[in-house]
């Protein structure tokens, strides 16, 4: 799946184009490298956003197609 699709499908970013501007920006860090919003995301993918000031960093669970308010978070973990 592609990171811009993750991002979105598990609601750390709320809209794809959003999420994909962030990649473009270089805001989006898959394993220590900036990514593409066209990257292809793989369990165990530590995944860290700069969000302003604020930084996020994830690793990646499980990577589904669809995900409902209730199983989106179950998708990542947070990284420390």
């Amino acid at each position: 799946m592609r990171l811009d699709k993750y991002l979105k499908v598990s609601r750390v970013i709320k809209r794809r184009t959003v999420a994909n501007e962030a990649c473009d920006a270089g805001r989006v860090l898959v394993n220590g490298n900036v990514a593409r919003a066209s990257y292809a995301v793989k369990v165990g993918d530590i995944i860290e956003i700069s969000f302003g000031t604020r930084q996020l960093k994830i690793k990646v669970v499980s990577v589904n197609e669809h995900a409902t308010k209730d199983t989106a978070a179950d998708m990542y973990e947070t990284a420390t």
